[in-house]
């Protein structure tokens, strides 16, 4: 049972409006699932959209951000809880200490670093939690082409790619979390070593 989802987002808003919409529809679906919202702690772009929504919606929302990030001037000051931290390896060991399951929304460089970072804790069996792309207007498309690729290509095992959970629906995407069981690619390291892919 997922009582708190950390949601990786931009800094940014993006150039089309229905990012921040799609992350209102997010939030609306965390609220009405009363779970807890944990996110990098920001005032700016989809962050903080999607956290002023939960906020709005009386919901708890935690925000994790390295102190040197939070001296800028970004850090949202309406939070339930705000966690500093000292850098971003720190704040991503204490969003998932905080989190049931991952949700990567449109962003850039750090929500992509964010969203590998949780894939290859569940590969090497650090944690088992589900991890959600909320493909918002065909955003990751080409993502998850490679995803594929790559798992044609046998550098991604099947096991774990079907382990990513893709929904432009955020509510579809939430019980696809729900119901998660993950599937366990066994002694994919010994099958490396025997046959090289």
């Amino acid at each position: 049972m997922m009582k708190s989802i950390c949601v990786f987002c931009g800094s940014s808003r993006g150039i089309r409006d229905i990012y921040a919409e799609k992350a209102v529809e997010l939030a609306d679906a965390i609220l009405y699932e009363n779970m807890e919202l944990v996110y990098g702690g920001a005032n700016i772009g989809l962050m903080k959209s999607i956290a002023d929504r939960v906020v709005e919606g009386g919901g708890k929302v935690t925000g994790v951000m390295p102190g040197s990030l939070a001296d800028r001037e970004i850090l949202h000051e309406q939070l339930s809880e705000t966690i500093l931290v000292k850098d971003l390896q720190e704040r991503k060991k204490v969003m998932d200490d905080l989190s049931d399951g991952f949700i990567a929304m449109p962003g850039g460089f750090g929500t992509i670093d964010e969203l590998f970072e949780v894939l290859s804790w569940n590969q090497l069996g650090i944690i088992h939690k589900p991890v959600g792309i909320y493909n918002v207007a065909n955003y990751y498309d080409q993502l998850i082409g490679w995803l594929d690729h790559g798992t044609e290509m046998k550098f991604i095992r099947p096991e774990h790619r079907a382990n990513i959970l893709v929904d432009d629906d955020p509510v579809e995407l939430l019980r696809k979390m729900h119901n998660y069981q993950g599937l366990v690619a066994e002694q994919w390291v010994d099958r490396l070593k025997e046959k090289g892919y």
